[in-house]
This record gives C-alpha cells, sequence and structure tokens, in this order.
C-alpha cells in the first residue's frame, strides 16, 4: 500500500500539528498502522499505533499528549500531537502492515510499507 505522510512543520513549543497518513487503499481499514520517528544520528523509534480493531498503542514519551485515530470511510490514520516539546523534533514516518500483531506493533521490522516521512521542528 502507498503512504502519503503530511502536517509536519515549525511550532513552538507547547504547541499543537496533526499529522497524516493518507492511502488510496480501499482495504485500509484491515491494517494496523504506526507512527515512527527519527531524530538526527538516532535511530527511529516507535511512536503510536493502531490496530484494524482500534485498539492502540503509545510510547511512554507521548502518552498523554498525543492520540492516534482512524478514519477509516477517508482511509486516513491521524496523529494529533499536542503540548510539543523540542526533543519531538524528528522526521516523523507512517507504517502500515496486514500482519502485524500486538506484541510487534513497536517493531519497525512488522511493517512492510512506509510514507515518505514528514518533518516536525518544535523550537525552545
Amino acid at each position: 500500500v502507498q503512504l502519503q505522510a503530511c502536517g509536519g512543520g515549525l511550532v513552538q513549543a507547547g504547541g499543537s500539528l496533526r499529522l497524516s497518513c493518507a492511502t488510496s487503499e480501499h482495504t485500509f481499514r484491515g491494517y494496523t498502522v504506526a507512527w515512527f520517528r527519527q531524530a538526527p544520528g538516532k535511530e527511529r523509534e516507535f511512536v503510536a499505533g493502531i490496530r484494524w480493531n482500534s485498539a492502540l498503542s503509545y510510547a511512554d514519551s507521548v502518552k498523554g499528549r498525543f492520540t492516534i485515530s482512524r478514519d477509516n470511510a477517508r482511509n486516513t490514520v491521524y496523529l494529533q500531537m499536542n503540548s510539543l516539546k523540542p526533543e519531538d523534533t524528528a522526521v516523523y514516518y507512517c507504517a502500515a502492515d496486514q500482519n502485524v500483531i500486538l506484541s510487534n506493533i513497536r517493531s519497525t521490522r512488522a511493517y512492510h510499507d512506509w510514507g515518505q516521512g514528514t518533518l516536525v521542528t518544535v523550537s525552545s
């Protein structure tokens, strides 16, 4: 499945952004979709994931600040990011796969399809 991520930008600390991950694939509702991020010089890390049944998972660093959701009618998954911190600065990627089990939802290796990434910069 081809994924299109967008919504990144420059925001001050404490601000908000909403990222979108969209596809034209009509079976998207059956996919697990996750957001990962990669800061300069660091490994790609899990941010949040949502399974086909809407089960959610969050990294501890974003719990209470970020919310992942999906709109199956629009074949889109969103990441609402509030109370942003400078350490949230990274390129954010969405990823999708039909065969992700819950125990693997945080692993980059669980996902076959990746979007192109969108840059989020949080200034202090």
